[in-house]
């Protein structure tokens, strides 16, 4: 016999369904955009939580902001510091801080400036760094020098 489900009910389901609930045993999936760093029509999300996991896309030292893209002045010292200030802001955005990163990447469009970027990341945390990789990349977006994205675990 087929049960028919009510309206309420049928609802209800769409809405889990478009939450991200998931099924029982499987992390919900949640694709997160606060529109604070980027605007959220791109074809890609800001960050993705995974039950209590959430990755942050790669993000650059972009001036916030309508309009075209357009980087931080100061050279790598000034989009060192934008890309780090974007990262707390998103991570803040969805609830978040930069002491619940436990892991960083960052790309380099030149390795020689390892150094310089080091001296801003290291001021965003209280010595208990995030585990990290580095590596030189030939070509970032938007010709940025630096290029970081980081998972954070969400602790509520």
């Amino acid at each position: 016999m087929i049960k028919r489900l009510s309206l309420a009910a049928a609802t209800a389901a769409a809405l889990l369904l478009q939450t991200g609930c998931a099924a029982p045993g499987r992390p919900a999936v949640t694709h997160l955009n606060s529109g604070k760093v980027l605007p959220t029509g791109l074809p890609f999300s800001e960050a993705v939580r995974v039950g209590d996991t959430v990755y942050l896309s790669g993000q650059i030292g972009n001036v916030p902001g309508p309009g075209p893209i357009k980087l931080a002045p100061g050279g790598m010292a000034g989009e060192a510091k934008q890309v780090m200030d974007n990262i707390k802001t998103a991570l803040e955005a969805h609830g978040l801080s930069m002491a619940d990163a436990v892991k960083c990447t960052v790309m380099l469009a030149d390795m020689k400036e390892w150094g310089a970027f080091n001296e801003v990341y290291k001021t965003y945390f209280s010595g208990n760094y995030p585990a990290r990789s580095a590596f030189g990349s030939n070509g970032l977006a938007f010709n940025a020098r630096v290029e970081v994205e980081c998972i954070a675990v969400a602790r509520k």
